[in-house]
């Protein structure tokens, strides 16, 4: 029998895996594990099972060096991991690949019909007692079907976007940080930008990412375009952002992810022709849920002595 530590509220019936182990957690009150609690329980149990609120940085690696043997992520993404310390530390790392893939997609292409026809304004003018009745000049939106849509980034959650971009008739041009051999490959980062109607960005975090999309990019992009993020929030430099909506030099944005979440750049709040979601890409109930499972199940495997099948292989070069 193995010791979990279980560091949030999942959804019911995903610690089933996980059924004859013993589990801490999570607290009481679902509040977050501070990071020298996180470094405490790590020294004493054999698997963590965390969410990407939860730094697990070297120090909590270190203090569980000899006991922790496997962190399994609630998430696709893993930046809040040091995975070079988890392999230094003997402890693997796992991940939730291709379960959120479909329903984020969907997320991103709701938050790009949302930006692109003004809905958010629309919706809160009516509820706030703003509208008067129909008007022929009232929020113009700027058309999705036959529109070019750049995506930055063309994994899973990038190419189930653009199969649903086919739907619209949209032309769909990508890029990547390696030749996909797929049509509408364009190598210059820059020139996708310019030529979109609409920018979606599919790209991990981390340094190489970061403000990936800056001022200077932003300034590239067409005045009429719509930006979407589902990724990570600091791919996007939002004070650069705010500026271009509140200046007008971008028609609308679309955002799901935040640089310093739950805070919101003030500015960006405040800004006009702006989609803001509380990051609920994945959060559909089956979806969740199968996150969840995937994590304890990953768990399970290593803990009866056997290497589970999405472990994260440190990056490398």
């Amino acid at each position: 029998m193995g010791i979990v530590l279980v560091t949030r509220r999942l959804p019911d019936g995903a610690l089933d895996p996980l059924a004859g182990h013993e589990i801490i957690g999570p607290k009481s009150d679902d509040a977050p594990y501070t990071h020298e609690e996180l470094m405490t329980h790590a020294a004493h149990v054999d698997a963590i099972v965390c969410l990407l609120t939860d730094r697990i940085d070297t120090k909590v690696l270190e203090a569980g060096r000899g006991s922790l043997a496997i962190v399994a992520n609630v998430a696709v993404g893993y930046d809040n991991i040091d995975v070079a310390a988890a392999a230094d530390a003997g402890v693997i790392v796992c991940n939730t690949p291709g379960v959120l893939d479909e329903t984020t997609a969907d997320l991103a292409f709701l938050l790009m019909l949302a930006a692109s026809r003004l809905a958010s304004e629309a919706e809160a003018d009516l509820r706030n007692g703003r509208w008067s009745g129909w008007g022929i000049t009232q929020y113009l939106g700027r058309d999705v079907h036959d529109a070019t849509l750049g995506l930055v980034g063309y994994g899973r959650i990038g190419r189930a976007v653009a199969a649903r971009a086919a739907g619209f008739g949209m032309r769909v041009i990508h890029h990547a940080r390696r030749p996909t051999g797929v049509a509408g490959y364009v190598e210059n980062l820059d020139k996708l930008l310019s030529a979109a109607d609409v920018v979606s960005l599919h790209v991990p975090g981390g340094a190489d990412t970061q403000h990936l999309i800056d001022a200077r990019r932003l300034a590239l992009m067409k005045p009429t375009a719509v930006l979407v993020n589902t990724a990570r929030g600091p791919v996007i430099d939002e004070a650069a952002l705010a500026d271009a909506l509140h200046s007008g030099r971008l028609f609308a944005a679309g955002l799901d992810v935040f640089e310093r979440e739950p805070e919101i750049h003030p500015r960006l709040l405040a800004a006009p022709r702006t989609v803001l979601l509380p990051h609920i890409g994945s959060a559909s109930q089956a979806t969740r849920t199968r996150m969840a499972l995937t994590a304890t199940n990953a768990v399970a495997t290593k803990l009866a002595g056997g290497t589970p099948t999405n472990v994260v292989r440190p990056r490398t070069g």
